[in-house]
């Protein structure tokens, strides 16, 4: 018994020598943290022109490179043109031919009108001269739309390019029929810089997003944006959030928004896949912390440690509002000044003393008590 009891006061004293645990903190203080927002969305061109037929012909030559880039104003096709042609002779003739009447009717109008004064010819007479001269007015402007009209449609013969960009294959052929009621383009060109970037965001989120902003929690953003690439490659020039729609989709419940970046090098090419990230808010006060200084009950309610008086751990409940790379956002249950414990060990309990040091300070291993080993003896 004797052995038993002094067995049972040395464990003791042994607990009671051990050291304090050595934990890492960081020290925290309160700081702007932007909100990031990751949304995919789809590359869109900036402008998008079918070209169609104004007139009905059939073409005889295409003077594009197909996939080239052409400017506005660039003859892309050129219809038969014969037919407009004539158009115009017969309309500048039939001007010629009003004007020549318009010429006669108001020379009579003319000389009737000192005669009717005195009474010479009938007043009705007169008056018929003059609606006869109105008449062949009327026909000449007539005539001039006729022929405006006629010079348009040969105009149109010439298809140019409503826009500058690129252009894609051409869909019809040399001697194809163009019809200007048809609903197919003859090709269509898109102008790729600047490129747009439709993505759609929760109408939860936006919704969160206004009450933070109206209750003072959260201030505006930037609307500068990033841009991930399909292959996990990052876009090199940034963009600007241009809107976000007025109307939610009843079928997704979500609102578009739209950003434009640069594309001078046409590497982002309309419908690609791409991932946008643009800061849509900025905690004003909020704390950081590693990711492994909070744990979770098994509630799933948060909280840290930190080092309190006397370098005693104290266990604090938190809120935690997002991650932000290896770090969470901590919106609530953090003071100036705090010591977050980082780096604890498996069995720490609240208002366990513990030896605090900064993060990352390497753990100092102690050679263990006891008897030296004598060293071996070669035979």
């Amino acid at each position: 018994m004797g052995l038993a009891a002094l067995s049972g006061c040395s464990s003791g004293e042994e607990r009671a020598a051990e050291p304090a645990p050595q934990v890492g903190f960081v020290m925290v203080e309160p700081v702007a943290v932007p909100i990031s927002v990751t949304l995919a969305g789809r590359t869109v061109a900036y402008e998008t022109s079918e070209v169609r037929p104004q007139v009905s012909g059939i073409i005889r030559r295409r003077l594009f490179v197909e996939g080239s880039f052409v400017r506005a104003g660039q003859q892309l096709y050129e219809i038969d043109d014969r037919l407009f042609r004539a158009a115009v002779r017969q309309a500048e003739a039939n001007l010629a031919s009003a004007r020549a009447t318009a010429q006669g009717a108001e020379a009579l109008a003319r000389r009737y009108k000192p005669l009717a004064e005195i009474e010479a010819v009938a007043e009705q007479d007169y008056t018929n001269a003059e609606a006869q001269a109105g008449v062949a007015r009327a026909t000449v402007a007539q005539a001039q739309a006729a022929l405006e009209t006629a010079r348009i449609n040969l105009r149109f013969t010439r298809v140019d390019a409503p826009i500058s960009g690129r252009i894609g294959r051409s869909l019809v052929t040399n001697g194809a029929l163009a019809n200007a009621a048809q609903t197919q383009p003859l090709a269509i060109i898109q102008r790729l810089d600047p490129i747009f970037v439709d993505m759609q965001q929760s109408s939860a989120e936006l919704t969160s997003l206004r009450r933070a902003l109206r209750d003072g929690e959260v201030d505006a953003g930037s609307t500068s944006a990033r841009l991930q690439l399909e292959d996990g490659s990052t876009y090199g020039a940034a963009g600007t959030v241009q809107f976000s729609d007025v109307t939610v989709d009843v079928s997704t419940g979500t609102v578009a928004l739209r950003a434009r970046f640069p594309n001078p090098q046409g590497v982002l090419l309309p419908g690609m896949f791409v991932t946008a990230v643009f800061d849509q808010a900025v905690r004003p006060a909020a704390f950081v912390v590693p990711q492994p200084a909070v744990q979770r009950d098994f509630n799933g309610s948060a909280f840290v440690y930190v080092v309190g008086p006397g370098n005693k751990a104290l266990r604090r409940p938190v809120t935690t509002s997002r991650t932000q790379g290896r770090n969470w956002v901590i919106s609530d249950g953090l003071r100036s000044g705090d010591r977050v414990i980082t780096q604890t060990p498996k069995a720490l309990r609240h208002d366990t003393e513990v030896r605090p040091v900064p993060q990352g300070t390497p753990q100092r291993i102690g050679v263990p008590a006891g008897p030296t080993a004598a060293p071996a003896r070669a035979d």
